[in-house]
């Protein structure tokens, strides 16, 4: 692609997403690909595969990532473009991840980061929350098949292109659509408790369409130019995930994560003697008598230097 927009280097942000763009390079995700426009390194276009063993699996689901000016010091939005059954297209999806939860946001988290989350929530119950779908597993699975067809329209020809090409590149990688639909394991694991309210363990909503409005970094050289590699000291402490990625659910309280499980006294325990063996005991006795019989030496040679050794020996 030619070179249309020029970036300062000196820029956090400019030089952190610079950093994600080496690393996505340098180490691609069979699940997903992700790209920033050449105009406007702040947004990105991406396409994550269907989680396996889900009526998503095969599916190629394009989305948009808007990175704020100062990132990574605040979180991304993102939206998905390719109908699913699970997401709204082209509405800004809330999750811990996102802009709706600055407060739960890393500046060590990263565009990799929301993707892996993001494949990992698509299979989960939504509950009925703003912004999600509950599509049949049939119709899901009908969509997921239809998106391998062609990739989505969406804003202007260099959007376009970039998303034609990420498609062309998931579309050699993507699994087979599977013929059986999977048997109900993410409806159960995604069940919450009896006394806990039906709601989406990341927080996910939905804002108003986005027209994909550019948020333009200040400039002085090109994509290409700038994509140079960086120590990967710097790119490793940059870019690092939270080990794991587990995501809490912010709306719950902490104590509805916990089960009732009824706490069962313990039956208490007798000391038991600890004896010594028996030739333990003989070297115990058999150290003292000689400790005894050499304080008795250094007492009758004490007296025998100082005179007294005839009271010792009845002499006197």
């Amino acid at each position: 692609m030619a070179a249309t927009a020029k970036y300062n280097r000196s820029n956090p942000a400019v030089k952190r997403i610079l950093q994600e763009v080496k690393e996505m390079q340098s180490n691609p995700s069979p699940d997903f690909m992700a790209l920033p426009l050449e105009e406007d390194i702040f947004e990105w276009q991406f396409a994550i595969l269907g989680p396996r063993d889900s009526e998503f699996e095969g599916g190629i689901y394009h989305g948009r990532i808007q990175l704020p000016s100062d990132y990574p010091f605040k979180p991304p939005s993102f939206m998905l473009l390719t109908p699913s059954g699970r997401f709204e297209i082209q509405k800004k999806i809330c999750l811990s991840i996102s802009n709706y939860h600055p407060e739960h946001w890393q500046p060590s988290w990263s565009v990799r980061t929301a993707l892996v989350a993001l494949i990992a929530f698509m299979p989960t119950n939504p509950g009925g929350a703003l912004g999600s779908l509950d599509y049949k597993k049939e119709d899901r699975r009908a969509l997921a098949i239809k998106s391998r067809a062609a990739p989505p329209k969406f804003g202007s020809p260099e959007r376009q292109k970039l998303i034609d090409e990420i498609h062309e590149q998931m579309l050699s990688k993507a699994p087979p659509v599977p013929q059986a639909l999977p048997n109900g394991p993410n409806e159960e694991s995604n069940q919450l408790g009896p006394n806990q309210p039906a709601a989406d363990p990341f927080g996910e909503h939905a804002d108003k369409p986005d027209e994909g409005g550019n948020t333009v970094g200040s400039v002085s050289g090109s994509l290409n130019d700038l994509t140079e590699p960086e120590s990967e000291s710097e790119i490793a402490g940059n870019t690092a995930e939270p080990p794991v990625a587990e995501v809490t659910n912010p709306h719950l309280p902490e104590a509805s994560h916990r089960e009732n499980i009824p706490r069962v006294p313990l039956a208490p325990q007798n000391p038991v003697a600890i004896q010594k063996p028996k030739h333990d005991r003989l070297l115990t006795l058999a150290a003292f008598g000689l400790t005894l019989a050499i304080m008795a030496l250094v007492i009758k040679k004490f007296l025998k230097i100082n005179g007294l050794a005839g009271f010792i020996e009845g002499k006197f």
